[in-house]
């Protein structure tokens, strides 16, 4: 017995390990591309918006470009851009789709560009367009085709289609849908636009040779040549992730997904489509370490903003319009294979210290570079002031646990304020900042100090954390200083395997069960030997972290060292800053 449309398009197009995905992303919102050229995910008009394609975590939406017959995938993106080209390699030939979102894109409207080219002989494509939006449960309404292109309303958004004008309709249980078969002649190509907006189109429909022109400059525009790094074609592929995951608000998306599992049936599943004021501030940092580049601008106008808007009560996270991070519950949808579909954070919820620190450590790097205007410098006197109010309180630090005094939290604030005495060396503030950074810094040492002269976690946790090597890599504590050396000491010992590295301990369990290596420690172990003028061991944290990502040069949070695969959502923008800083970093031959 034959299932429906949507059915079928369930078993063809099954979720895929994470390392066979590609992002497409304009800043506003982000899709996932499949090997078998299906777009598994979007969610529109913006990143934290409902979902229209979510084949990915077991809803319905898909819309896929494929060969017919048997194929061997696979693709790249074009130099310093989000510009993904599939490809395949049939038994006839090779066939291609070149594929973006219109970049930069706008708030309230989406256009996905899909060209396909057939390289050699004839190419058969069998397109399938079925959008449904809230997470699977509103369906297209009304589509009709006129002077060969579709439109419809799905939800609140209206919908055009141009290039399908021989498809036909194809209704399931989830809605109607398209299908659309070509048959391409060798060098010919085919063009296919897909607009999604909140008003009404205005106007003719996209023109695809334009808007892909447009997308090719903007692109060129928007990512810089980085050769001053280690690894320039991936520190610039890196940039244009954070620079695709960066809204017109400055605002960069923690991760693209949500419902990702860090470990199989262990109940961490996290949606990480909301800008986390960290996360944020690394990536700023990271760019400053490279130079002046416009998104060190983006991190600071978000960040400034929140801290002028919010004070005291700035958030962990926002949306990428600076708007409130939602609840979170649970979706009605089967999740991507190991975990559970799950929106909206409980980040709303919490206070984190080291937020602040952060802000400042990004505000002072900005200063560095000239780049730190007066609002700028009056969002700093904001963050300092609400740390010398509130650093004794317990917080839930920056892996987001139970509230404590997490050392951390503490070390980093006094971080952040330090670097701003160093940039603000007549402002009187910044005297009084420098000496709060040293009441944090004499009164966390008195309490968070091991008897072997490193760090612990908390003052009532003798544990190790990844996070305690960060202080000394901003300024707080020169290299040579022994608790520096004993905690990268003991960590080293500890906390990794070979150059793979790990938050801390979970449990009694072997660290590799307990949840995968994490990519942004790696990365900050490459960054902690530069600091000890170990270079060639800074180069191999490098090289082995570096090549631990997908085919199409995607980070996702942690990587599983057992089966060689990624975890979590993907692409995690923090992993993709850290490896740019350490590129930029490791092309200093001299200590840090």
């Amino acid at each position: 017995m034959g299932g429906t449309p949507a059915d079928d398009e369930q078993v063809a197009f099954p979720p895929q390990a994470l390392r066979d995905y590609a992002l497409l992303a304009d800043g506003e919102r982000g899709a996932l591309v499949g090997p078998r050229g299906e777009i598994c995910w979007l969610c529109a008009p913006r990143w934290h918006d409902d979902s229209v394609f979510s084949t990915l975590i077991g809803g319905p939406g898909l819309y896929s470009v494929s060969p017919s017959g048997r194929f061997v995938p696979g693709g790249h993106y074009e130099s310093g851009s989000l510009i993904w080209r599939s490809r395949w390699v049939t038994g006839t030939g090779i066939v291609e789709c070149r594929e973006a979102l219109a970049f930069p894109g706008e708030p309230g409207r989406l256009v996905l560009l899909r060209r396909v080219l057939a390289r050699r002989s004839e190419a058969r494509v069998r397109v399938l367009l079925r959008p449904v939006a809230g997470y699977g449960t509103t369906p297209l309404r009304n589509p009709r085709c006129e002077d060969g292109v579709w439109t419809a309303r799905l939800g609140a958004s209206y919908l055009r289609w141009s290039g399908g004008s021989g498809a036909r309709l194809s209704p399931s249980g989830a809605g109607d849908g398209f299908v659309l078969d070509l048959v391409l002649d060798a060098g010919e190509r085919h063009d296919l636009v897909l607009e999604l907006s909140t008003a009404p189109p205005q106007g003719p429909p996209v023109d695809a040779s334009r808007a892909w022109a447009a997308t090719e400059r903007a692109w060129a525009d928007a990512v810089p040549a980085l050769d001053n790094t280690i690894a320039d074609r991936d520190a610039r592929s890196a940039y244009a992730v954070l620079r695709g995951m960066t809204g017109s608000d400055g605002g960069m998306v923690a991760a693209a997904t949500t419902s990702l599992p860090e470990r199989a049936e262990e109940g961490r599943n996290y949606d990480y489509r909301y800008v986390w004021i960290r996360d944020q501030c690394y990536a700023g940092q990271a760019v400053a370490a490279a130079g002046a580049h416009p998104l060190l601008d983006d991190a600071v106008r978000f960040v400034t903003a929140r801290l002028h808007a919010d004070g005291p009560r700035l958030a962990p996270a926002y949306t990428v319009d600076g708007g409130a991070v939602p609840d979170q519950r649970e979706l009605r949808l089967p999740g991507y294979p190991g975990g559970y579909g799950r929106v909206g954070n409980h980040v709303n919820q919490q206070f984190q210290l080291d937020s602040f620190g952060e802000a400042l450590l990004l505000l002072g790097a900005a200063a560095r570079r000239g780049r730190l205007d007066a609002d700028g410098l009056r969002a700093a006197g904001i963050a300092a002031d609400v740390i010398e109010r509130r650093w004794r309180e317990p917080d839930a630090g920056i892996w987001e646990l139970d509230d404590r005094a997490w050392t951390h939290s503490r070390l980093i604030c006094a971080a952040g304020l330090r670097r701003m005495a160093g940039v603000t060396p007549d402002d009187p503030r910044g005297r009084r900042w420098a000496r709060t950074a040293d009441t944090l810094l004499a009164d966390t040492g008195a309490r968070a100090l091991r008897p072997d002269g490193c760090w612990q976690r908390a003052p009532d946790d003798s544990a190790l954390d990844a996070s305690l090597l960060m202080p000394p890599l901003r300024g707080l504590l020169p290299a040579d200083d022994p608790r520096t050396r004993a905690t990268l000491r003991a960590y080293r010992r500890e906390l990794t395997d070979g150059c793979h590295a790990y938050r801390f301990r979970h449990d009694d369990r072997p660290l590799e069960e307990a949840e995968g290596a994490f990519l942004l420690c790696g990365f900050v172990m490459a960054l902690a030997e530069h600091q000890q003028g170990h270079h060639v061991e800074a180069h191999r944290w490098f090289a082995h972290n570096r090549e631990a990502c997908g085919a199409a040069g995607l980070y996702a949070e942690e990587y599983d060292i057992a089966q060689r695969q990624l975890r979590g959502n993907l692409p995690q923008a923090f992993v993709h800053a850290l490896m740019l800083e350490a590129s930029a970093v490791l092309a200093d031959d001299g200590p840090r």
